[in-house]
Protein backbone atom coordinates (compact mmCIF):
# COMPACT_ATOMS: atom_id res chain seq x y z
CA UNK A 1 0.00 0.00 0.00
CA UNK A 2 1.34 2.99 -1.04
CA UNK A 3 1.74 5.84 1.78
CA UNK A 4 0.32 9.24 1.13
CA UNK A 5 2.56 12.19 0.67
CA UNK A 6 0.77 15.53 0.21
CA UNK A 7 1.79 17.24 3.42
CA UNK A 8 -2.01 19.07 3.76
CA UNK A 9 -3.49 15.63 3.30
CA UNK A 10 -1.64 13.73 6.12
CA UNK A 11 -2.24 16.95 8.31
CA UNK A 12 -6.16 16.32 7.84
CA UNK A 13 -5.38 12.84 8.27
CA UNK A 14 -3.75 13.63 11.38
CA UNK A 15 -6.10 15.65 12.75
CA UNK A 16 -8.92 13.77 12.25
CA UNK A 17 -8.03 10.50 13.55
CA UNK A 18 -6.87 12.55 16.61
CA UNK A 19 -10.66 13.80 17.06
CA UNK A 20 -12.14 9.96 16.66
CA UNK A 21 -9.08 8.55 19.04
CA UNK A 22 -7.26 6.68 16.91
CA UNK A 23 -4.08 7.37 18.49
CA UNK A 24 -2.25 4.56 17.01
CA UNK A 25 -2.91 5.31 13.81
CA UNK A 26 -0.72 8.42 13.88
CA UNK A 27 1.98 6.90 15.83
CA UNK A 28 2.12 4.62 12.60
CA UNK A 29 3.24 7.96 10.82
CA UNK A 30 5.92 9.07 13.08
CA UNK A 31 9.91 8.94 11.88
CA UNK A 32 11.67 6.76 14.50
CA UNK A 33 13.14 10.11 15.76
CA UNK A 34 9.81 11.19 16.92
CA UNK A 35 8.87 7.49 17.44
CA UNK A 36 11.69 7.82 20.03
CA UNK A 37 10.68 10.24 22.50
CA UNK A 38 6.75 9.87 22.11
CA UNK A 39 3.77 7.39 21.83
CA UNK A 40 -0.01 7.00 21.17
CA UNK A 41 -0.38 7.13 24.49
CA UNK A 42 1.76 10.32 25.03
CA UNK A 43 -0.01 12.25 22.19
CA UNK A 44 -3.63 10.77 23.51
CA UNK A 45 -3.04 12.38 27.23
CA UNK A 46 -1.58 15.94 25.66
CA UNK A 47 -4.77 15.43 22.93
CA UNK A 48 -7.73 14.91 25.57
CA UNK A 49 -6.29 17.43 28.53
CA UNK A 50 -6.94 20.12 25.74
CA UNK A 51 -10.51 18.36 25.32
CA UNK A 52 -11.08 18.85 28.70
CA UNK A 53 -10.04 22.43 28.75
CA UNK A 54 -11.60 23.91 25.59
CA UNK A 55 -14.37 21.29 24.87
CA UNK A 56 -15.18 19.46 22.14
CA UNK A 57 -14.11 20.63 18.45
CA UNK A 58 -16.51 22.48 16.55
CA UNK A 59 -14.19 22.73 13.40
CA UNK A 60 -11.32 21.96 11.35
CA UNK A 61 -9.99 24.63 9.43
CA UNK A 62 -7.98 24.50 6.40
CA UNK A 63 -4.45 23.43 6.24
CA UNK A 64 -1.78 26.39 5.96
CA UNK A 65 1.95 24.80 4.31
CA UNK A 66 4.87 26.01 3.88
CA UNK A 67 8.48 25.56 3.49
CA UNK A 68 9.67 24.54 7.07
CA UNK A 69 12.19 27.56 8.88
CA UNK A 70 15.90 27.16 7.77
CA UNK A 71 15.88 26.54 11.87
CA UNK A 72 13.58 23.30 11.76
CA UNK A 73 15.80 21.59 8.61
CA UNK A 74 19.10 22.62 11.01
CA UNK A 75 17.48 20.92 14.18
CA UNK A 76 15.90 18.27 12.88
CA UNK A 77 18.43 17.04 10.43
CA UNK A 78 16.05 16.62 7.39
CA UNK A 79 16.00 18.91 3.99
CA UNK A 80 12.87 19.03 2.49
CA UNK A 81 10.69 19.38 5.53
CA UNK A 82 7.25 20.75 4.97
CA UNK A 83 5.27 22.58 8.13
CA UNK A 84 1.70 22.25 8.22
CA UNK A 85 -0.48 24.16 10.46
CA UNK A 86 -4.22 22.85 10.89
CA UNK A 87 -6.66 25.07 12.76
CA UNK A 88 -8.54 23.82 15.24
CA UNK A 89 -11.64 25.20 16.56
CA UNK A 90 -13.22 24.32 19.87
CA UNK A 91 -16.40 25.14 22.03
CA UNK A 92 -14.63 27.16 24.15
CA UNK A 93 -11.11 28.45 22.09
CA UNK A 94 -8.78 27.01 19.65
CA UNK A 95 -5.45 25.67 18.64
CA UNK A 96 -3.31 24.60 16.09
CA UNK A 97 -1.59 21.74 14.86
CA UNK A 98 1.68 22.16 14.04
CA UNK A 99 3.41 19.29 11.68
CA UNK A 100 6.98 19.11 10.34
CA UNK A 101 6.34 16.52 7.37
CA UNK A 102 9.18 14.80 5.36
CA UNK A 103 9.06 13.51 1.65
CA UNK A 104 8.01 10.72 2.09
CA UNK A 105 5.12 11.53 4.58
CA UNK A 106 6.45 10.93 8.07
CA UNK A 107 6.04 12.90 10.92
CA UNK A 108 9.18 14.39 12.24
CA UNK A 109 7.78 16.84 14.73
CA UNK A 110 3.81 17.77 15.67
CA UNK A 111 2.74 20.42 17.90
CA UNK A 112 -0.43 21.76 20.20
CA UNK A 113 0.55 25.55 19.43
CA UNK A 114 -1.88 28.21 20.37
CA UNK A 115 -4.59 29.97 17.81
CA UNK A 116 -3.64 33.12 16.74
CA UNK A 117 -5.13 35.60 18.76
CA UNK A 118 -4.84 39.63 19.25
CA UNK A 119 -1.67 41.02 20.36
CA UNK A 120 -0.91 40.92 23.52
CA UNK A 121 -0.95 44.74 25.38
CA UNK A 122 1.28 45.82 28.41
CA UNK A 123 -0.28 45.65 31.60
CA UNK A 124 -1.57 49.07 33.73
CA UNK A 125 1.15 48.70 35.69
CA UNK A 126 3.99 48.94 33.39
CA UNK A 127 5.43 52.51 32.30
CA UNK A 128 7.25 51.91 29.45
CA UNK A 129 8.88 55.49 29.34
CA UNK A 130 10.91 54.42 32.64
CA UNK A 131 13.07 51.98 30.88
CA UNK A 132 14.78 50.11 27.79
CA UNK A 133 15.16 47.20 26.40
CA UNK A 134 18.29 45.32 24.96
CA UNK A 135 18.26 42.17 23.08
CA UNK A 136 20.93 40.30 24.37
CA UNK A 137 22.78 36.38 24.27
CA UNK A 138 22.65 34.03 27.27
CA UNK A 139 25.28 31.09 27.10
CA UNK A 140 27.82 30.17 24.90
CA UNK A 141 28.74 27.99 21.83
CA UNK A 142 25.82 25.59 20.29
CA UNK A 143 22.78 26.63 22.95
CA UNK A 144 22.94 29.68 23.44
CA UNK A 145 19.93 31.20 23.67
CA UNK A 146 18.61 34.78 22.92
CA UNK A 147 17.12 37.04 25.96
CA UNK A 148 15.93 40.41 26.86
CA UNK A 149 17.14 43.14 29.35
CA UNK A 150 14.72 45.44 30.86
CA UNK A 151 16.95 48.13 31.73
CA UNK A 152 15.30 50.81 34.26
CA UNK A 153 16.52 54.69 32.88
CA UNK A 154 18.15 56.76 35.63
CA UNK A 155 21.18 56.40 37.50
CA UNK A 156 22.12 52.93 39.40
CA UNK A 157 23.59 50.70 40.05
CA UNK A 158 19.95 48.82 40.43
CA UNK A 159 18.86 45.54 41.94
CA UNK A 160 18.18 42.82 39.10
CA UNK A 161 16.57 39.60 38.55
CA UNK A 162 16.72 36.58 36.46
CA UNK A 163 13.39 35.31 35.33
CA UNK A 164 12.77 31.49 34.72
CA UNK A 165 9.89 30.15 33.17
CA UNK A 166 8.10 26.65 34.35
CA UNK A 167 8.06 23.52 32.93
CA UNK A 168 8.11 23.41 28.37
CA UNK A 169 9.61 24.93 25.80
CA UNK A 170 8.72 28.76 26.43
CA UNK A 171 9.50 31.69 24.97
CA UNK A 172 11.40 34.36 27.39
CA UNK A 173 7.34 35.38 27.46
CA UNK A 174 6.01 32.57 28.95
CA UNK A 175 3.90 32.90 25.90
CA UNK A 176 0.59 31.10 26.32
CA UNK A 177 -2.09 32.26 24.27
CA UNK A 178 -2.50 35.65 24.46
CA UNK A 179 -0.84 35.67 27.69
CA UNK A 180 2.84 36.75 28.09
CA UNK A 181 3.07 36.27 32.32
CA UNK A 182 7.18 36.78 32.33
CA UNK A 183 6.58 39.63 29.75
CA UNK A 184 4.04 41.07 32.32
CA UNK A 185 6.79 41.10 35.35
CA UNK A 186 9.67 42.00 33.10
CA UNK A 187 7.89 45.28 32.44
CA UNK A 188 6.07 45.73 36.00
CA UNK A 189 9.39 45.33 37.73
CA UNK A 190 11.63 47.19 35.24
CA UNK A 191 8.94 50.03 35.41
CA UNK A 192 9.90 50.04 39.34
CA UNK A 193 13.36 50.28 38.89
CA UNK A 194 14.39 46.58 38.82
CA UNK A 195 16.64 45.30 35.98
CA UNK A 196 14.93 42.46 34.30
CA UNK A 197 16.94 39.77 32.33
CA UNK A 198 14.59 36.77 30.61
CA UNK A 199 15.72 34.43 28.08
CA UNK A 200 14.20 31.90 25.68
CA UNK A 201 14.75 28.38 26.89
CA UNK A 202 16.94 25.85 25.50
CA UNK A 203 14.09 23.27 24.62
CA UNK A 204 12.27 26.18 23.12
CA UNK A 205 15.37 27.68 20.74
CA UNK A 206 17.06 24.41 20.12
CA UNK A 207 14.46 21.65 20.81
CA UNK A 208 15.52 18.87 18.25
CA UNK A 209 19.16 19.09 19.34
CA UNK A 210 18.29 18.88 23.12
CA UNK A 211 16.23 15.92 22.19
CA UNK A 212 18.99 14.01 20.68
CA UNK A 213 21.06 14.65 23.96
CA UNK A 214 20.23 11.44 25.74
CA UNK A 215 20.80 12.05 29.46
CA UNK A 216 19.42 15.35 29.46
CA UNK A 217 17.91 16.43 32.46
CA UNK A 218 16.07 19.45 34.45
CA UNK A 219 19.38 20.83 35.53
CA UNK A 220 20.40 20.97 31.93
CA UNK A 221 17.75 22.73 30.53
CA UNK A 222 17.89 25.46 33.13
CA UNK A 223 21.17 25.67 35.36
CA UNK A 224 23.73 26.41 32.71
CA UNK A 225 21.81 29.06 31.18
CA UNK A 226 20.50 30.84 34.71
CA UNK A 227 23.80 31.03 36.01
CA UNK A 228 25.12 33.01 33.03
CA UNK A 229 22.17 35.32 32.66
CA UNK A 230 23.67 35.93 36.43
CA UNK A 231 26.51 36.82 35.27
CA UNK A 232 25.58 38.91 32.21
CA UNK A 233 23.88 40.90 34.61
CA UNK A 234 26.65 41.22 37.66
CA UNK A 235 28.76 42.06 34.35
CA UNK A 236 26.60 44.85 33.70
CA UNK A 237 27.79 48.73 35.04
CA UNK A 238 24.64 49.59 35.52
CA UNK A 239 23.60 46.34 37.85
CA UNK A 240 24.64 46.29 41.34
CA UNK A 241 26.58 42.85 41.36
CA UNK A 242 25.73 41.80 44.96
CA UNK A 243 22.36 42.30 44.35
CA UNK A 244 21.15 39.64 41.34
CA UNK A 245 18.29 37.83 42.44
CA UNK A 246 16.69 34.63 40.79
CA UNK A 247 12.86 34.75 40.43
CA UNK A 248 10.95 31.38 38.96
CA UNK A 249 7.28 30.23 38.22
CA UNK A 250 6.12 26.57 38.64
CA UNK A 251 9.19 24.53 37.51
CA UNK A 252 11.19 27.27 37.33
CA UNK A 253 10.41 28.17 40.83
CA UNK A 254 11.24 24.13 41.65
CA UNK A 255 15.09 24.65 40.01
CA UNK A 256 15.68 28.01 41.53
CA UNK A 257 17.19 26.26 44.54
CA UNK A 258 19.96 24.39 42.72
CA UNK A 259 20.50 27.11 40.21
CA UNK A 260 21.81 29.21 43.58
CA UNK A 261 23.57 26.01 44.87
CA UNK A 262 25.38 26.30 41.94
CA UNK A 263 25.90 29.71 41.70
CA UNK A 264 26.58 30.97 45.42
CA UNK A 265 26.74 34.69 44.55
CA UNK A 266 22.73 34.93 43.90
CA UNK A 267 21.81 37.10 46.36
CA UNK A 268 18.01 35.43 47.06
CA UNK A 269 15.17 33.66 45.45
CA UNK A 270 11.83 34.58 44.82
CA UNK A 271 9.27 31.07 43.91
CA UNK A 272 6.07 31.68 42.20
CA UNK A 273 3.51 28.94 42.97
CA UNK A 274 7.01 26.85 42.84
CA UNK A 275 5.95 23.11 43.20
CA UNK A 276 7.43 20.72 46.05
CA UNK A 277 5.05 17.34 45.50
CA UNK A 278 7.24 14.99 43.20
CA UNK A 279 5.93 15.93 39.55
CA UNK A 280 4.90 12.76 38.47
CA UNK A 281 2.39 12.35 40.81
CA UNK A 282 1.52 16.10 40.41
CA UNK A 283 0.63 15.15 37.24
CA UNK A 284 -1.81 12.31 38.13
CA UNK A 285 -3.66 14.48 40.09
CA UNK A 286 -3.66 17.17 37.77
CA UNK A 287 -5.08 15.25 34.89
CA UNK A 288 -7.31 13.72 37.73
CA UNK A 289 -8.62 17.36 37.92
CA UNK A 290 -9.16 18.18 34.44
CA UNK A 291 -11.40 14.45 33.52
CA UNK A 292 -13.62 15.66 36.54
CA UNK A 293 -14.16 18.38 34.22
CA UNK A 294 -14.45 16.23 31.10
CA UNK A 295 -15.16 12.76 31.72
CA UNK A 296 -13.79 11.69 28.74
CA UNK A 297 -10.72 12.35 29.24
CA UNK A 298 -11.04 9.09 31.45
CA UNK A 299 -8.57 7.38 29.24
CA UNK A 300 -5.57 10.24 29.73
CA UNK A 301 -5.69 9.24 33.45
CA UNK A 302 -5.28 6.06 32.82
CA UNK A 303 -2.05 6.77 30.81
CA UNK A 304 -0.43 9.29 32.61
CA UNK A 305 -0.90 6.98 35.92
CA UNK A 306 0.71 4.18 33.71
CA UNK A 307 3.73 6.65 33.06
CA UNK A 308 4.02 7.82 36.51
CA UNK A 309 4.02 4.31 38.11
CA UNK A 310 6.98 3.24 35.80
CA UNK A 311 9.06 6.67 37.37
CA UNK A 312 8.00 5.72 40.93
CA UNK A 313 9.32 1.95 39.57
CA UNK A 314 12.93 0.60 41.33
CA UNK A 315 13.94 -0.30 37.32
CA UNK A 316 13.51 2.88 36.06
CA UNK A 317 17.27 4.24 33.92
CA UNK A 318 18.52 5.95 31.73
CA UNK A 319 17.66 3.51 29.30
CA UNK A 320 14.07 3.02 29.86
CA UNK A 321 11.96 4.35 26.54
CA UNK A 322 11.04 8.42 26.73
CA UNK A 323 7.87 6.93 25.37
CA UNK A 324 6.31 4.99 28.57
CA UNK A 325 7.49 8.02 30.33
CA UNK A 326 4.92 11.13 31.00
CA UNK A 327 5.43 14.07 28.46
CA UNK A 328 7.87 11.77 26.87
CA UNK A 329 10.41 12.85 29.08
CA UNK A 330 14.18 10.48 28.69
CA UNK A 331 14.72 8.19 31.92
CA UNK A 332 17.36 10.17 32.89
CA UNK A 333 15.42 13.40 32.83
CA UNK A 334 13.14 11.48 35.36
CA UNK A 335 15.85 9.95 37.16
CA UNK A 336 17.53 13.81 38.06
CA UNK A 337 13.77 14.77 39.11
CA UNK A 338 13.15 12.06 41.49
CA UNK A 339 16.29 12.53 43.51
CA UNK A 340 15.72 16.36 43.62
CA UNK A 341 14.38 17.41 46.80
CA UNK A 342 13.97 21.68 45.73
CA UNK A 343 12.45 21.88 49.58
CA UNK A 344 15.97 20.55 51.29
CA UNK A 345 17.87 22.47 48.97
CA UNK A 346 16.52 25.30 49.85
CA UNK A 347 16.65 25.14 53.18
CA UNK A 348 20.69 24.02 52.84
CA UNK A 349 21.11 27.55 51.50
CA UNK A 350 21.91 30.87 53.02
CA UNK A 351 19.68 32.79 51.09
CA UNK A 352 16.35 35.00 51.66
CA UNK A 353 13.36 33.98 49.72
CA UNK A 354 9.75 35.09 48.77
CA UNK A 355 7.34 32.44 48.11
CA UNK A 356 4.62 33.17 46.41
CA UNK A 357 1.12 31.10 45.69
CA UNK A 358 -2.38 31.62 44.01
CA UNK A 359 -4.65 30.08 45.94
CA UNK A 360 -6.93 29.03 43.00
CA UNK A 361 -4.17 27.29 41.46
CA UNK A 362 -5.14 23.63 40.75
CA UNK A 363 -1.33 22.75 38.91
CA UNK A 364 1.01 24.10 42.46
CA UNK A 365 -1.63 24.20 45.04
CA UNK A 366 -1.56 25.32 48.77
CA UNK A 367 -2.40 22.23 50.09
CA UNK A 368 0.38 19.77 47.70
CA UNK A 369 3.06 22.54 47.49
CA UNK A 370 3.22 25.35 49.60
CA UNK A 371 3.00 22.86 52.75
CA UNK A 372 6.23 21.60 51.63
CA UNK A 373 7.97 25.19 51.48
CA UNK A 374 6.24 25.88 54.64
CA UNK A 375 7.36 22.76 56.47
CA UNK A 376 11.03 22.51 55.65
CA UNK A 377 11.70 26.30 55.91
CA UNK A 378 9.62 27.45 59.05
CA UNK A 379 12.71 27.52 60.80
CA UNK A 380 13.86 30.17 58.81
CA UNK A 381 13.39 34.12 59.53
CA UNK A 382 14.16 35.40 56.49
CA UNK A 383 11.96 33.39 54.26
CA UNK A 384 8.44 35.74 53.42
CA UNK A 385 5.08 33.44 52.47
CA UNK A 386 2.44 34.97 50.86
CA UNK A 387 -0.74 33.63 49.59
CA UNK A 388 -3.11 35.47 46.90
CA UNK A 389 -6.74 33.58 47.27
CA UNK A 390 -7.56 35.32 43.98
CA UNK A 391 -4.89 34.29 41.99
CA UNK A 392 -4.23 30.91 39.58
CA UNK A 393 -1.25 29.15 38.65
CA UNK A 394 -0.28 31.85 36.08
CA UNK A 395 -1.29 34.83 39.27
CA UNK A 396 -4.13 35.89 36.97
CA UNK A 397 -6.52 36.98 39.53
CA UNK A 398 -10.17 35.88 39.40
CA UNK A 399 -13.55 34.07 40.81
CA UNK A 400 -14.25 31.07 40.81
CA UNK A 401 -12.96 27.41 40.40
CA UNK A 402 -9.79 27.73 37.87
CA UNK A 403 -10.41 26.19 34.89
CA UNK A 404 -7.40 25.37 31.92
CA UNK A 405 -9.58 27.39 29.52
CA UNK A 406 -9.25 31.29 31.59
CA UNK A 407 -5.49 31.17 30.52
CA UNK A 408 -6.80 31.40 26.86
CA UNK A 409 -8.41 34.39 27.76
CA UNK A 410 -6.34 37.81 27.68
CA UNK A 411 -5.21 38.47 31.28
CA UNK A 412 -1.93 39.89 33.37
CA UNK A 413 -0.28 39.41 36.22
CA UNK A 414 -1.79 40.77 39.91
CA UNK A 415 -0.42 43.71 40.07
CA UNK A 416 -0.04 42.83 43.75
CA UNK A 417 2.64 40.53 43.05
CA UNK A 418 4.42 42.80 41.12
CA UNK A 419 4.23 45.20 43.54
CA UNK A 420 5.33 42.72 46.63
CA UNK A 421 8.44 41.29 44.44
CA UNK A 422 9.31 45.04 43.84
CA UNK A 423 9.15 46.18 47.42
CA UNK A 424 11.25 42.80 48.26
CA UNK A 425 13.80 43.24 45.70
CA UNK A 426 14.59 47.15 46.36
CA UNK A 427 12.32 48.43 49.06
CA UNK A 428 11.23 52.06 48.77
CA UNK A 429 11.96 54.29 51.51
CA UNK A 430 8.38 54.14 52.70
CA UNK A 431 8.19 50.28 52.73
CA UNK A 432 11.75 50.51 54.74
CA UNK A 433 10.00 52.81 56.94
CA UNK A 434 7.11 50.75 58.03
CA UNK A 435 9.27 48.04 58.47
CA UNK A 436 11.35 49.69 61.21
CA UNK A 437 8.67 51.05 62.95
CA UNK A 438 7.12 47.38 63.35
CA UNK A 439 10.63 46.39 64.81
CA UNK A 440 10.53 49.20 67.34
CA UNK A 441 6.74 47.91 68.14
Amino acid sequence: MTRETDPAAIATAVVEMARSGRFAGIELLFAPPLRAVASAETLQVGWESQISRLGAISAVGTPISEPAPESWVTAIGKANLVKVSVPVTYERGGLTVVMAIDETGLLQDLQLAPPLTEPWTPPPYARRKRFDEHEVTVGSGALAVPGTLSLPRGHGPRPAVVLLSGGGPFDRDATSGPNKPLKDLAWGLASRGVAVLRFDKVTHTHAAQVAAIPDFTMSDEYVPHAVAAIHLLQRHPAVDAARVYVAGHSMGGKVAPRVAAAEPSVAGLVLLAGDTQPMHQAAVRVVRHLASLDPGAQAAVEAITRQAAVVDSPHLSAATPAAELPFGFSGAYWLDLRGYDPVATAAALDKPMLILQGGRDYQVTVADDLAGWQAGLAHRTDVTIRVYDADDHLFFPGSGPSTPADYDKPQHVDAAVVTDIADWLAPRPSVIARLASSLKR
